[in-house]
């Protein structure tokens, strides 16, 4: 008996080290806490997400996404907000770095699942493909360009400027050539 309550004590006693040395943090702590803090000689990118092209085609939006709360009244949903470029950084990690440090919804498709062998951007702020029409969903575009190949495959460099735009017109709204189209 003796034994027994020396070895529950000393398991107690074990437990209770191991958790008084360990910081426990919520998800909300961890993403509040762990973005890089920017530094006069960090390497740093701008990226911005919006969808001001739902706006103009409001009606042909999803009914159940005729809100505010995925659709803000000026067709940002980050503005502008400069990252840390950390070596070999894509397009896709800043992406998703900004989107879980500010909350915002995304869905994607692995670059294994993808037979373009690059991540696919299904989804962001819950405005996804088809959602406001046929030719519908999310594009990007870094330094005014339009690259034409996936954004895990575009790295980075400093001072680079990525915008995340939704199209309702498979790019032509928002100035992106394609099917061998010039861009506007």
């Amino acid at each position: 008996m003796k034994k027994d309550i020396l070895a529950v004590f000393g398991i107690v006693l074990i437990i209770a080290l191991l958790i008084s040395g360990t910081h426990i943090q919520s998800a909300d702590e961890y993403y509040l806490t762990h973005i890089d803090d920017i530094t006069p000689e960090s390497e740093t990118v701008t990226l911005s997400i919006r969808c001001d092209t739902v706006l103009q085609n409001y009606e042909n939006l999803d009914p159940a996404l005729k809100s505010a709360e995925f659709v803000p009244p000026d067709g940002v949903i980050l503005p502008p907000t400069e990252y840390v470029l950390r070596e070999g950084d894509t397009v896709f990690d800043i992406l998703e770095r900004a989107v879980r440090y500010n909350k915002i919804q995304m869905e994607f498709q692995g670059a294994k699942e993808s037979p373009f062998g690059s991540v696919y951007i299904q989804g962001i702020h819950y405005l996804y493909e088809f959602s406001c029409g046929s030719l519908s969903g999310w594009t990007y575009r870094v330094d005014g360009e339009f690259p034409h190949y996936g954004c895990s495959l575009y790295k980075l460099s400093d001072g680079q400027n990525i915008e995340w735009i939704y199209t309702c017109a498979l790019g032509q709204d928002v100035g992106a050539g394609w099917m061998g189209e010039d861009e506007k």
